[in-house]
């Protein structure tokens, strides 16, 4: 019933009308108690002659009431006055989705609506409401950005059958329209709310579905000049493909909302939470994405006119470019003001740097002079090992700066294909001790030893080297350095040209051109770059995100390093999976760093692994086969490539080819309790379980906290009938890893092979609790379903993994836990569409 502007409802106070439609007329109001502005909704007098049908809605929008979130709209209050229902709500100082519809949103501005609403729907569900009645009406958009859904709960009271629809009448229209199109109510309910069928959450994500559709298409999806022809176009036909309405859309968009919009409830996201994953994980992937493009810009070339660039050819005859601040013939004419002392402030503020990068080059280069010099006298020196530079001063503060020279002469040196580098792992347990160059020869297998000592004394840096050949325990080469900041960079380059002059007759033009394409060019993002490879060693998921912030700064302090993308790409894929880091979006950034490391220099191994690793967690086989390669063509020195690419061959089941990888890694880094562990789970997949615990014990000697040699100590120790030490083994993973989700799942397959059911079921109840919530992967609670027989359900949970292209789903081809699938058809089909089986 209408009421006169000015009139008082209880203590609201009626300002002005702000709308009117099929859920009644809506007022802006004065709270008199409160004194705020508020939204006063007065219900039809239709909807709530019942009885019966008030009392429902009103414990249901009591419901909606205490929903706490900040997308969805604050319901007030709820009572009668002067017998009218009404409903107050905090007033919102914006428009109306339809309002904002007058033109078709960009993808970024649909997508941060539907993120929004996606989210206020995933609290109400959550809280056992549905909307019913989403359509642009009900969405205001406030000025600052934020997404209000309104009227949770009021769609209750005009729910009825379509045989009760007027199928001559059209649907409500707040906007004038093309003629023939619909824009109310109608168009935007599930085919289960046409039928007139019970109504669930999934109803809400197909009405949703509809609106990201409008915002992207221009138009909704199911028109008619009636409720009625809208209805049945719902029903029967399948809306125009998103792509001919909205090309720019990209195709994971296209899918969201092509799910979204299944007829069949079965077939459409079963959870909102799990649409509005997709839709967040689309929008950081766009929104990273054109974050990496104007990381490009900035980093390419200049125009002319714009920024000049200092050029320092290559000895390959290349170009590096260097980006220097802009400056026009006035200000460069300018006498010295106080941006002269700020640059004198970080020179001095990185003297310590400027030192080390000497040291750096100096190192490597002489690493390679033992190559010319020993060449010509005793024969070549073809096998290194660098030990960990002594840190004399015993400052915690700058041990970042003694660990990664050493592991970045390391990597300088392996681009040497003719030149055998002992790996880091193996030199890294000779930290901190005192050592003989023979016995670390002798025990490294290698022809000669550098070692390092870093003493800093006020002003100046002392850099103490010495080479030993240990074939005769000579001193092949020695040199003590001790510089000020002033000459540094002078010295650095005497002696780069020196060792250059010796080096020339040993490398090729390519090799002196990817030894050039690594070396770091900016002094403040190498420093930031060595704290990152300190703190990435470290593996733990404390010190990865301390890694991703140093690495982040480097590439920050210069946008060409290549290198400092590589590994800001691996600590990402160590990282996934750990809380804050959901494997989806984990992987996506590191396959954008990965991408962006090999767009810098495509000759770097370290990225083209990266890239293989990502490329087999999308179960891309062919890709994921060339970048190993690549990888190893590029440096056959590497472990990891040979360690990652077995991985790869035995999902694929070539067992042999994945062993004999295995062993390769296993040779350049034998002290690396990763690929000790894998080698083991090769024999013991090979059926040779003897070698495979011997190789599992070795690993853990060298690491008694690793984990996943832990777990692969349980499987051999089942394999061998021995449960309780299986148990004790699955038990200690569990422990290390606090409980992940791979530990856990091993540990239900564990307890459930030896008939501990009761046990293994509550274990699969906590996986499978963790499924619900995204937080975990369906192979785990498979796992401990297969071990206790019920292959079924194992099947389901692989399926559903699938059907979500988990990345973890692949492990399954060889996992222990699934050898009693193997000889399913159901299994021979998943392997196949995953392309990963003829």
């Amino acid at each position: 019933m209408p009421i006169a502007v000015g009139a008082c409802l209880d203590h609201y106070k009626l300002i002005s009308p702000l709308g009117a439609g099929g859920m009644g007329e809506v007022y802006l109001a004065e709270d008199t108690k409160l004194s705020r502005k508020v939204a006063l909704k007065l219900l039809p007098e239709a909807f709530t002659r019942s009885t019966e049908r008030v009392r429902r809605f009103e414990q249901e929008a009591r419901a909606a009431s205490a929903l706490n979130h900040p997308n969805i709209i604050t319901i007030h209050e709820i009572d009668e006055a002067n017998g009218a229902h009404f409903i107050a709500t905090e007033f919102i100082d914006g428009q109306t989705l339809r309002e904002r519809l007058k033109e078709k949103l960009a993808i970024n501005a649909a997508l941060d609506i539907a993120v929004q609403m996606a989210s206020a729907l995933a609290a109400a569900h959550e809280a056992g409401i549905t909307h019913r009645d989403i359509k642009p009406e009900n969405v205001m958009l406030r000025r600052d950005g934020i997404v209000k859904v309104l009227d949770f709960g009021l769609a209750k009271l005009t729910e009825q059958r379509p045989d009760a629809v007027n199928s001559e009448a059209p649907t409500i229209a707040k906007v004038n329209t093309d003629p023939g199109t619909v824009m109310g109510t109608a168009s935007y309910m599930s085919p289960e709310q046409a039928r007139g069928q019970e109504v669930d959450a999934r109803s809400d994500i197909f009405s949703l579905g509809v609106v990201l559709y409008e915002m992207l298409a221009g138009r909704a999806p199911f028109t008619g000049v009636n409720a009625l022809e809208v209805i049945g176009e719902i029903l029967k036909t399948e809306p125009a493909p998103l792509k001919s309405l909205a090309p720019d859309a990209p195709a994971e968009l296209q899918r969201i909302v092509s799910k979204a919009l299944r007829k069949d409830r079965e077939q459409r996201y079963q959870h909102v939470k799990d649409l509005l994953i997709d839709l967040k994980d689309l929008k950081q992937e766009l929104e990273f994405e054109a974050k990496l493009k104007g990381v490009q810009a900035f980093a390419a070339p200049a125009s002319s006119g714009s920024v000049e660039m200092n050029q320092t050819p290559s000895e390959g005859g290349t170009t590096n470019a260097q980006p220097a601040e802009a400056v026009t013939n006035e200000a460069a004419a300018a006498p010295s003001t106080s941006s002269d002392v700020d640059l004198a402030h970080k020179i001095q503020q990185h003297k310590l740097l400027v030192l080390a990068v000497l040291a750096l080059f100096a190192l490597a280069l002489i690493g390679f002079a033992l190559y010319g010099r020993a060449a010509k006298n005793k024969g070549d020196l073809d096998s290194i090992a660098v030990l960990p530079f002594d840190n004399q001063n015993r400052d915690p503060d700058s041990e970042y700066l003694s660990d990664g020279l050493t592991e970045s002469i390391i990597n300088n040196l392996a681009q040497i294909p003719s030149l055998r580098v002992a790996a880091r792992n193996s030199v890294f347990r000779y930290k901190g001790k005192e050592v003989d160059p023979l016995v670390v020869g002798r025990e490294l297998d290698v022809h000669a030893v550098l070692t390092g000592r870093l003493l800093q004394r006020g002003e100046s840096l002392i850099v103490s080297v010495e080479l030993v050949d240990t074939r005769n325990n000579r001193q092949a080469w020695g040199e003590r350095y001790n510089r000020t900041v002033a000459d540094a960079l002078t010295v650095q380059q005497e002696i780069s040209r020196e060792i250059a002059a010796i080096l020339r007759s040993k490398l090729t033009g390519q090799e002196q051109q990817r030894l050039a394409a690594n070396a770091p060019h900016n002094p403040e993002a190498y420093q930031s770059y060595l704290k990152g490879l300190y703190h990435l060693q470290k593996r733990s998921p404390v010190h990865l995100k301390k890694a991703i912030e140093q690495f982040q700064q480097a590439v920050d302090q210069d946008p060409g390093y290549a290198l400092a993308y590589a590994e800001l790409a691996n600590c990402y894929i160590l990282l996934g999976g750990n809380p804050g880091y959901p494997v989806s979006e984990a992987l996506l950034r590191a396959r954008a760093y990965a991408q962006r490391a090999l767009q810098i220099n495509d000759a770097l191994a370290e990225a083209h692994v990266s890239l293989g690793a990502l490329h087999g967690a999308s179960w891309q086989v062919g890709e994921t086969e060339k970048e190993y390669r690549r990888a190893i063509e590029l440096n056959p020195n590497y472990p990891t490539a040979y360690h990652w690419y077995s991985y790869h061959l035995r999902k694929l089941g070539r067992i042999d080819e994945a062993l004999a990888a295995s062993q390769r890694a296993y040779q350049l880094d034998p002290l690396a309790p990763a690929i000790s562990t894998n080698l083991a789970n090769d024999y013991l997949i090979k059926g040779d379980s003897q070698a495979a615990l011997k190789q599992v014990q070795n690993a853990l000697e060298l690491d008694p906290d690793y984990r996943r040699g832990h777990i692969t100590a349980g499987w051999i120790y089942l394999k061998l009938g021995s449960y309780s030490d299986a148990l004790t083994a699955f038990n200690e993973a569990n422990r290390l890893s606090q409980r992940s989700n791979e530990a856990l799942g091993n540990l239900g397959y564990g307890l459930a092979v030896p008939g501990k059911r009761a046990e293994a079921l509550a274990i699969i109840k906590e996986l499978e609790g963790r499924c619900v919530k995204q937080e975990a992967d369906g192979i785990y609670p498979a796992a401990v379903y297969a071990g206790l027989g019920e292959k079924d359900k194992a099947f389901a949970w692989l399926e559903t993994d699938f059907q979500a292209r988990r990345a973890e789903l692949s492990e399954f081809t060889w996992w222990p836990p699934f050898d009693s699938l193997r000889g399913e058809a159901r299994y021979s089909d998943l392997l196949r569409r995953m392309g990963l089986r003829q």
